[in-house]
């Protein structure tokens, strides 16, 4: 079955290089979670808004509450692979995205990754600003 990307999904394009690979030269596990994070924040720099400008201009930032993922298929050294995501959920403070990693149509790692807004301060949840929430909202 082809894959046809919805149109409210963002997709960045990541290379696997020697460093991303393990003993027997397939990518290794944990680094799908920071291809992940590459993705949310290149999402988040084509929105206009970068995390350190956030934490520092409006206060806020972004963490992990959970991750999970699935591996259906290794990736391999050079392979260039399209890493993206959609939101599956968002709430006033919380976002759960649902992330993928794919080589052409071949679907090899899903995922889902729940983030919060904490205040910087405090690292207490804190409201997604306005203008971060309705952009969150085109991605549903």
């Amino acid at each position: 079955m082809k894959y046809e990307p919805s149109p409210r999904a963002f997709t960045i394009p990541v290379r696997v290089y020697y460093e991303d690979t393990d003993a027997i030269g397939v990518v290794y596990y944990a680094n799908y979670l920071r291809f992940f994070e590459r993705c949310r924040t290149e999402w988040m720099r084509a929105a206009g808004h970068d995390q350190s400008r956030l934490a520092d201009e409006v206060g806020v930032g972004f963490v992990v509450r959970k991750a999970t993922c699935e591996y259906l298929r290794p990736a391999r050294l050079d392979d260039v692979l399209t890493v993206g995501l959609e939101v599956e959920k968002l709430t006033r403070v919380r976002v759960v995205f649902r992330q993928h990693v794919r080589r052409g149509d071949e679907e090899l790692v899903t995922g889902t990754v729940e983030i919060a807004c904490v205040d910087m301060a405090t690292m207490q949840p804190a409201p997604i600003p306005d203008f971060l929430h309705s952009r969150l909202e085109t991605l549903k």
